[in-house]
């Protein structure tokens, strides 16, 4: 029972060392674990658990029995000194067997937990560097948007100065003309009234030579 008590004790101290570093023998060791987890495997863990379990008790109270048969008697018996021993043996690698029991079971539950979060990192990793790609790209989108605008509106502000020009020209030619034609018109009225003045003078001529006659 000891020897066996002992090898367990020493294949669960290699597993957990397995478990503790990365090696490729610690995937086959969590795929084992992840394996004895499902289904009706765990019923059996439960089941050799407990039975683990009441052999530690009934070492503890073989323990006790010999303890109060020996404060009864008060005498020391090597017989009970052995078996004392030997019981006492018994629970602690018992009790360090299931410690080792429960070391494996966090370990093996924190790793699956890691890898979990690893993987829910990188696919966090994974969406924010497409969401990043996507800003670049609307940003790239949006820059070479800006740059056409701002080109158009350069084009716009120059065919605006070139019509701004232009009406100033036309504006200045049509006040030229404007000032042309009033110049015109008052030398229209000027060439009338010179005009009317030779009428009358002639009237006035033919009148003076019909009365001579």
């Amino acid at each position: 029972m000891i020897q066996l008590l002992f090898t367990l004790i020493a294949a669960e101290m290699a597993l957990i060392l397995t478990l503790l570093f990365r090696t490729p023998l610690r995937k086959l060791v969590i795929l084992s674990l992840d394996r004895v987890k499902r289904g009706k495997a765990p019923i059996v863990v439960q089941t050799v658990a407990a039975t683990v379990f009441v052999l530690l008790l009934s070492s503890v109270y073989s323990m006790v029995k010999i303890q109060n048969r020996m404060t009864e008697t008060g005498e020391v018996n090597p017989t009970d000194q052995v078996l004392m021993s030997n019981h006492l043996l018994e629970a602690s690698l018992i009790g360090f067997l299931l410690f080792l029991a429960l070391m494996i079971d966090r370990l093996h539950h924190y790793i699956r937990e890691l890898r979990l979060l690893r993987k829910t990192m990188e696919v966090a990793k994974k969406r924010i560097r497409a969401t990043e790609d996507a800003s670049a790209e609307k940003l790239k989108a949006l820059g070479e948007e800006s740059t056409t605008l701002r080109n158009t509106i350069s084009k716009l502000e120059s065919e605006v100065e070139a019509k701004t020009k232009e009406a100033n020209d036309a504006e200045t030619e049509t006040d030229a003309l404007r000032k042309q034609s009033e110049e015109y018109l008052l030398e229209y009225d000027r060439l009338l009234e010179d005009n009317q003045n030779l009428r009358n003078q002639l009237e006035s001529i033919a009148h003076g030579s019909s009365r001579s006659c």
